[in-house]
């Protein structure tokens, strides 16, 4: 019995130690862009901040840097941006969560044409083996989990909508609901999410109209591990953290 609970005991030591040495480093790289021929004095330039990862190999840094690359992220053009669309003012990153073989990196870009707007992503990456997560290798039971996300979604959208309707600038005889009548939430939309030591958190955008997009709801959509763990692969990357 006793040899059995040491095995256990050097079992345990070791996979805590292989998780630890999953670590991963990340700096930024900012770069100044200038337009030759801006179509606005304040067009003239625009930022883009990297991130870079310094992992256990030069191959490794160099497999999560382009991953979490925010031009391969957020689909920047930047030969378009500097001579004919100038949209882009800025792109930037925040390292969210680096623990136990699990980087988590906001990725997001504001610009301007008509009106000011921005975009925002989140990475998820396995750092032992340099991939980004997918839902389908991270959850099972899709449609429960997307279930479970949208009673999240619902109960945000009812807050929002008794918040808009309270607003003085709202019309008083429109229902706020009207806004949320193209919302949805399927497959697609478990792409954008965020992993950190409360739980998993998922993105939506309700593609308010700009002029009201004050009153949109942030579309964090977030489940604890308690909540989110009948969902998660039990011999997958994040089943270190149900377990």
């Amino acid at each position: 019995m006793r040899n059995t609970v040491n095995a256990l005991i050097v079992l345990a030591v070791l996979f805590a130690a292989s998780v630890t040495a999953q670590t991963v480093t990340i700096t930024g790289q900012k770069k100044t862009y200038t337009r030759v021929k801006p179509i606005r004095g304040y067009k003239k330039n625009f930022t883009i901040n990297r991130p870079a990862a310094k992992a256990a190999t030069p191959a490794m840094s160099r497999k999560i840097t382009s991953l979490i690359d925010p031009v391969n992220v957020l689909e920047i053009d930047l030969k378009e941006e500097l001579t004919e669309t100038q949209w882009l003012s800025e792109a930037d990153f925040e390292e969210v969560f680096n623990e136990q073989g699990v980087l988590t990196v906001m990725l997001w870009m504001e610009g301007s044409a008509a009106y000011s707007d921005g975009v925002t992503k989140y990475v998820v990456v396995d750092v032992a083996n340099g991939v980004r997560l997918a839902p389908t290798s991270a959850f099972v039971d899709l449609p429960g989990l997307i279930a479970a996300v949208k009673k999240k979604q619902d109960a945000e959208i009812e807050k929002a909508s008794k918040a808009i309707r309270a607003n003085p600038e709202f019309a008083a005889d429109d229902d706020p609901k009207r806004l949320f009548e193209e919302t949805t939430f399927g497959e697609k939309d478990l792409v954008n999410f965020a992993v950190d030591r409360a739980g998993v958190a998922f993105f939506y955008d309700y593609g308010f109209p700009n002029v009201i997009k004050a009153l949109e709801p942030d579309g964090e959509l977030r489940l604890s591990w308690f909540e989110v763990k009948p969902f998660i692969i039990q011999d997958g990357l994040l089943a270190r953290f149900i377990h």
